[in-house]
């Protein structure tokens, strides 16, 4: 039986930390809509965010502390929608626990009142490009029946509360979950009803003790789930292999051999078998043959800002995968690539080992150009210890001069490949404004 959704009309509403990508912005509207007081926080500022706050200007109910959090703001809630962006050891978030305060996440609180099951997606890498294959591939096989498909969660420009005022019961809703995501899941103890696990890789250990806080955030995806639910997961990633005997529900593994060698993907790379794959058993699991999947997944080409192809200019191929913000992630492009590759490297640290990122540079690449950020001394001194050396041909602060660089290096038949290996802090708002960018100055040359 599912459950009504709580009237919130003059309820006092605090969205806690609204953002750029969209999410906390939809979710303002939600509420705003639905007649509470809604109060906006943020650390940033008002210039910082005026993209967003733009669009929230016809919304008298809505109210801002903006530049900084304030004790009254939370203690004055009857809700607290947290964005994922808000740390969980946060002072504010203690504060509304100490006080019996109900803290709650957009895809958590959807999770709670949706009438419909849900497929949930996570994972280190691939997350994003799976999500959206499967959701892309159910949306065509069901085009000609009354259920319809909704993808959501943690993509950009997504928030996933709105969509309560329209799903039904016959539907189906895909969504991405992250690490952070997954802890209002696990506050509530609930897991989607089918759940995919696509690999798990060091990440974010700028914001995790440790590798154990981080998976541990990732297995809240299975770890309530019932019986008669599944748990899609890798069966040759070396985290999940070790703890998949922990899945309570039935387990259903994949691997790249499952996607027929017959077929003609569009999509480059090891890593989109496997998303593939993970996409395939899905399917299975609701019933379709592989003769069903096929014509959709071939006509996939992949998503914005991951490996996403943006032109061809003088014989040069120019490639936007800003969502690289792993060295696994550097390593799995590089890899992808058959000519030779201009790299576009480096930027902020994430606490990650980038051994095997500046070695696959050393080995494989013709020549790198380096971002300027925390974790670049690092790399650049790897690449050099691997032999490298050579490849190396500047570092820049100025990411149009970098991007300059980069095509006055390159010739007929290379590649110039943004796939940073770090994150973007710093130089950029955050990654998709660092492939933004990319596409822009890269228009320029035409």
């Amino acid at each position: 039986m599912t459950k009504l959704l709580p009237k919130f009309e003059n309820k006092k509403i605090l969205i806690l930390g609204l953002g750029l990508l969209g999410r906390g912005l939809k979710d303002a509207i939600f509420f705003a809509e639905k007649k509470a007081d809604v109060i906006v926080t943020d650390l940033k500022n008002f210039t910082e965010l005026k993209t967003s706050l733009e669009q929230l200007k016809k919304y008298p109910n809505i109210k801002y502390t903006l530049g900084e959090h304030k004790e009254e703001d939370i203690l004055n809630a009857d809700l607290i929608i947290r964005n994922a962006g808000i740390p969980r050891n946060s002072q504010y978030l203690k504060l509304a626990f100490a006080n019996k305060i109900k803290v709650d996440m957009d895809e958590s609180l959807f999770a709670e009142y949706c009438p419909c099951p849900i497929i949930g997606i996570t994972g280190t890498r691939g997350k994003s490009t799976t999500t959206t294959l499967i959701g892309q591939m159910l949306q065509k096989i069901w085009a000609s029946e009354k259920r319809k498909v909704y993808i959501s969660g943690n993509l950009q420009g997504e928030a996933t509360l709105p969509l309560l005022d329209k799903v039904t019961k016959n539907d189906l809703v895909i969504l991405e979950l992250s690490s952070w995501q997954l802890q209002g899941f696990g506050w509530k103890k609930i897991s989607p009803q089918i759940s995919v696990f696509t690999n798990i890789y060091p990440d974010h250990l700028n914001s995790y003790k440790n590798m154990r806080d981080y998976i541990n955030d990732k297995k809240l995806i299975f770890q309530n789930q019932k019986k008669s639910d599944y748990c899609i997961i890798n069966g040759e990633n070396n985290y999940t292999k070790k703890i998949k005997d922990e899945i309570k529900s039935n387990t259903v593994l994949f691997y790249k051999k499952d996607v027929p060698k017959t077929w003609q993907l569009k999509v480059k790379g090891d890593h989109n078998l496997e998303n593939i794959s993970a996409t395939l058993a899905v399917g299975k699991i609701l019933g379709f043959k592989n003769t069903q999947m096929q014509k959709s997944i071939e006509e996939f080409t992949g998503i914005e800002h991951r490996l996403e192809y943006v032109d061809t200019i003088n014989e040069i191929a120019f490639i936007n995968d800003t969502t690289s913000t792993t060295p696994i992630a550097g390593n799995m492009a590089i890899n992808s690539i058959d000519s030779p590759i201009i790299l576009l490297a480096g930027g902020a640290s994430k606490n990650l080992n980038l051994t095997s990122f500046a070695k696959n540079i050393a080995k494989k690449v013709k020549a790198v150009v380096l971002l300027e950020g925390s974790a670049t001394d690092e790399l650049e001194k790897k690449i050099i210890k691997y032999g490298g050396e050579k490849n190396l041909t500047g570092r820049f602060n100025d990411f149009k001069q970098a991007i300059d660089h980069a095509y006055g290096l390159a010739l007929p038949g290379d590649t110039i490949l943004l796939s940073p290996g770090c994150a973007s802090f710093g130089m950029f708002i955050n990654e998709f404004d660092r492939g933004e960018q990319f596409k822009k100055i890269v228009k320029q040359f035409n």
